[in-house]
């Protein structure tokens, strides 16, 4: 039976995100099988890209269903493009062009990191539901995908039972990664503390400002399909500055390559195609992302297929308003803990106008902020019982 146009466009829609988070952990941990799993992802989705196109075309019988489902088509294209980006971040690891050991240091030991673990012999896990296992407190990891054979579960929930062999993927602190390795029957990994830091050369800063590309990339993505859901300028305006400041951040990068590679050995050198690689693929995904953006600045509403697979991907975005002398006021993200209280990761805080993207566990909730989130459906009711936002889930 042939899927629908919205059931094809939640599965790329899902597939594409999984993978940019995928392609840049095969990076921290020069993992030949992540790698392999972005490529397995990308093949699923295209696949899912192509019917959708052939669904399309059989559902068009007039101008104003043609004018109605180019945009879905032009969203498939733009998923379609991060995925494609997401593909070469990958094989910057499958074709051992490798990346300097700096830009795995920094990349790891940020505040949260995406792996993949088997489900060994001998593990502790399978045959148990997510929620009697308690990861995020027991690890500080959460699973955001599940692949289970050839298939994937985008989004598990608490009643999900884990069983041999499973694939997990999650998202967490490093030091999680270990404890759900050896859970899982595997072994630690063991990664090395963070090099001290010394003089900035040429390299550093250009590995710096990669990071820095990572980060607005995919926060770019995140607050383009909120964009569209939302029907919201300002958060197409937003989109828009952050790719702006992803083309300057690539044109300084490549000033910086240029230096480092003056001084750079053959093997130095193979390290920094690596990182020009990484940056070309990270600038094409927030460009895709703004792209995706032009749905929600025409004067009318994208096909109603968009904002139902949007709203009921496994991992949506959503957001809550903190109310005043809600439990939420005052406490840190940290204190909080919303990604294992709720399963909700925060985007970016809206305060006066302005945003705050990927706020720091640090950021204190005051009445009247306005998170953007993505996460589980259920966990919109628990976040906004905690801010205080009466607005139904």
């Amino acid at each position: 039976m042939r899927r629908t146009v919205k059931e094809l466009l939640v599965e790329a829609k899902d597939a594409s995100e999984l993978m940019v988070d995928l392609a840049y952990a095969a990076v921290f941990f020069g993992d030949d099988d992540l790698g392999r799993e972005v490529l397995r992802l990308e093949d699923r989705m295209d696949a899912a890209v192509h019917e959708m196109r052939v669904v399309c075309l059989l559902a068009t019988r007039s101008v104003d269903d043609a004018e109605q489902l180019a945009g879905v088509l032009n969203l498939a294209n733009a998923i379609e493009e991060i995925a494609d980006a997401a593909e070469d971040i990958a094989r910057v690891v499958l074709k051992d062009i490798d990346v300097p050991g700096e830009l795995r240091d920094d990349l790891r030991h940020a505040e949260e990191i995406v792996a993949r673990v088997k489900l060994r012999g001998g593990n502790q896990l399978a045959s148990r539901s997510l929620r009697d296992l308690a990861l995020p407190s027991e690890t500080g990891m959460w699973v955001i995908a599940i692949r289970r054979d050839v298939d994937y579960v985008h989004g598990p929930s608490g009643e999900t039972v884990l069983q041999d062999n499973d694939v997990l993927f999650l998202q967490g602190p490093a030091e999680g990664v270990d404890l759900v390795r050896e859970l899982a029957g595997g072994e630690p990994f063991h990664l090395p503390p963070p090099k001290t830091v010394g003089r900035l050369t040429n390299l550093d800063r250009a590995i710096d400002m990669l990071v820095e590309m990572k980060n607005v990339t995919e926060v770019a993505v995140g607050l383009a399909y909120s964009a569209i859901l939302f029907q919201d300028l300002g958060l197409v305006r937003e989109v828009s500055a952050l790719e702006d400041r992803c083309d300057d951040l690539y044109n300084d990068l490549q000033t910086w390559v240029l230096r480092a590679a003056a001084e750079a050995d053959d093997e130095e050198l193979n390290e920094l195609r690596g990182v020009l690689q990484i940056a070309l693929s990270s600038e094409q995904i927030a460009d895709a992302a703004q792209e995706m953006t032009r749905l929600a600045e025409g004067d009318d509403d994208p096909h109603p297929v968009v904002k139902a697979a949007l709203a009921e991907a496994d991992e949506l975005v959503s957001d809550a308003v903190v109310a005043p002398g809600c439990p939420g006021e005052g406490q840190s993200l940290r204190d909080l803990s919303l990604e294992t209280e709720t399963g909700m990761y925060v985007l970016g805080i809206q305060r006066e106008g302005r945003w705050i993207y990927r706020p720091r566990s640090t950021r204190t909730l005051v009445a009247g902020d306005r998170l953007l989130v993505t996460g589980p459906e259920e966990g919109v009711k628990l976040l906004r019982d905690l801010t205080g936002d009466s607005r139904p889930a």
